[in-house]
């Protein structure tokens, strides 16, 4: 799939985009910096540049 252009969306440790992750959670923390996805809970694809699915993820929030 991936020659046709199949694209798993990158998710933890990258910042919360609300454009390619969908936040089912919010985790209060002081070990990641805020607005950073710290958890995937459900992979996301993209074909090109349009979203099929986005990544459900959980996101930290201030501690």
């Amino acid at each position: 799939m991936a020659k046709l252009g199949l694209e798993e969306i990158k998710a933890v440790g990258e910042e919360f985009d609300p454009n390619f992750h969908e936040a089912v959670m919010q985790t209060p923390t002081t070990e990641h910096p805020e607005h950073t996805v710290i958890a995937e809970l459900q992979k996301g694809y993209k074909l090109g540049d349009k979203v099929l699915r986005p990544t459900l993820v959980n996101v930290a929030t201030a501690g």
